[in-house]
């Protein structure tokens, strides 16, 4: 799906700027992975990524197929000076250009519910994770306050449309968190647990445990 990346660039910097630090602050005490390789996967423009970099010891890779978005994300890098802890990648989900068990976290905002083989994506995530590493992958605004106040936003963008607010709760469905247990199912995965609420959205967390017996399902 081709994207307009300057217009969505300048959403994300207004009306989305509340969440990356909300989310990141999430994905850091839910995983507590604040060393070693970061991967922002279908970065867009860094948000999430660089949100990371900022709180923690991270060094950050941000992968996107798109060379536009990945522009944005270097004018930010160096507008930060975090040239030295951050590095960028163009690419698919499904064909990650890195060896194997070399990302301590991986992260994902936004992308999974336009991934076309969600199966391939989990399974080639799952082979970069080092052991003991944690893939962090959804979708959400960081509250249910935030999701209320963009809504409105892009409600008035949208001139009284309530289509931007439909799309989400398509996007944070049971239907979707059904797909995504089937595509986890399918890839093999070891272990994973789905946050799906009001307030946080609905996330997908995966470790790579080396010696786990079954695969574990959580539901929260």
């Amino acid at each position: 799906m081709k994207i307009d990346a300057q217009s969505f660039d300048y959403l994300a910097c207004t009306v989305f700027a509340p969440v990356y630090p909300v989310i990141a602050g999430q994905i850091l005490e839910k995983t507590r992975i604040t060393q070693g390789t970061c991967l922002d996967i279908g970065c867009g423009g860094g948000y999430l990524g660089l949100a990371l970099v900022q709180a923690t010891d991270l060094l950050v890779l941000f992968l996107d197929e798109s060379e536009e978005m990945l522009d944005l994300v270097r004018r930010r890098i160096a507008e930060n000076g975090l040239e030295d802890r951050t590095d960028t990648l163009r690419g698919d989900v499904t064909d990650i250009g890195l060896q194997d068990d070399t990302v301590d976290l991986a992260v994902s905002r936004g992308s999974v519910f336009f991934w076309e083989d969600c199966t391939r994506a989990f399974r080639e995530i799952y082979r970069v994770l080092a052991p003991g590493g944690m893939a962090y992958i959804g979708g959400g605004f960081g509250s249910a306050p935030l999701l209320e106040a963009i809504a409105q936003k892009m409600k008035v963008r949208n001139h009284g449309s309530d289509e931007w607010y439909e799309k989400v709760e398509r996007n944070l469905s049971p239907d979707t968190r059904s797909r995504f247990k089937t595509a986890l199912k399918a890839a093999e995965i070891s272990y994973y647990s789905i946050i799906h609420n009001n307030e946080e959205g609905l996330w997908i967390i995966i470790e790579k445990r080396t010696s786990l017996p079954n695969q574990q399902l959580l539901d929260k």
